[in-house]
């Protein structure tokens, strides 16, 4: 058999599984495939049925599985379960038995990061070699701790071995809703471009777009893009994030929307942001409560 036999098929499913059409990733044949990519095509749908919700089934096909490759699959299943702590131990003892594995970098710094366990997550990253999805995770991570220079000396360094890379273009639009400007256009140009085509049109180039769309002001047109995105998936949780967001600076009522995400993701940053101000709220209002005398 021809050893790169499935090449460009791999290729269609990766950027498939970056574009969330988890779908199409599942349903793929993979049987054209050499046996090289055979493995890297089927940790790739075994974790878009992870992002589908179908973490029993998953746990179950993988039982007794050794591969790092799917071990770390395994834990990742593990993590939207009630074994999460189990699954950060797995992680953790992959991190330093299999480290240098590129699937368990990736997943590895996934569940490290949402477990909190930020340094971890980026060290165990920092030893990808080429790996695009370490770099687009490295980059996430940067933003959240609002280190936008950090992120955007991670997209540069990418850019030089990997310009015209999918993953890389959206790691950039990343960037650029955060540096503003100009840059706000220049990712809604990528999110839109993205949500066009018929190959790549997805939940997250939709978010995306109306992200832009919202930095750009215009409304109406963010609204629209997020209504399809939730027509595509009304759990997106992405998508509820920002229609609170959008909800909200239209001045409507934004309490479906919050019990909407709450029960998607009772974990959500905006979840847990909503109920500490609203402790904090109460508590600051129980010093002024009325005082009514007989």
């Amino acid at each position: 058999m021809d050893p790169f036999s499935g090449e460009g098929e791999l290729l269609n499913i990766h950027n498939a599984f970056f574009q969330g059409q988890y779908d199409k990733v599942v349903e793929f044949d993979t049987k054209p495939l050499s046996a090289s990519n055979q493995l890297p095509a089927r940790i790739f749908q075994l974790r878009a049925r992870i992002a589908q919700g179908d973490f029993e089934d998953v746990l179950a096909e993988l039982e007794g599985e050794e591969e790092p490759e799917l071990a770390a699959v395994r834990a990742l299943a593990k993590f939207n379960t009630e074994e999460l702590e189990t699954a950060i131990e797995e992680i953790e003892e992959l991190a330093k038995s299999s480290g240098d594995n590129a699937t368990v970098q990736v997943i590895g710094g996934i569940v490290l990061q949402r477990a909190g366990k930020t340094d971890e997550a980026l060290a165990l990253l920092s030893q990808h070699q080429g790996n695009l999805e370490a770099v687009s995770i490295i980059v996430q991570i940067r933003l959240a701790q609002n280190r936008t220079d950090l992120a955007i000396k991670e997209v540069t360094a990418a850019k030089k071995w990997a310009q015209d890379s999918l993953v890389v273009n959206i790691a950039e639009a990343w960037v650029g809703l955060r540096v503003g400007g100009d840059k706000y256009q220049q990712s809604y140009y990528v999110f839109e471009e993205l949500a066009q085509a018929p190959s790549t049109s997805s939940t997250m180039s939709l978010v995306g777009q109306a992200i832009s769309e919202l930095h750009l002001g215009r409304l109406p047109e963010a609204e629209v893009a997020l209504q399809q995105a939730l027509t595509k998936d009304k759990g997106d949780i992405a998508a509820l994030a920002n229609k609170i967001v959008l909800t909200a600076l239209t001045g409507g009522d934004t309490t479906a929307d919050i019990s909407a995400l709450e029960a998607q993701d009772p974990s959500h940053a905006m979840v847990l942001d909503i109920a500490e101000k609203n402790e904090l709220f109460d508590k600051a209002a129980s010093k002024y409560s009325a005082k009514v005398s007989a």
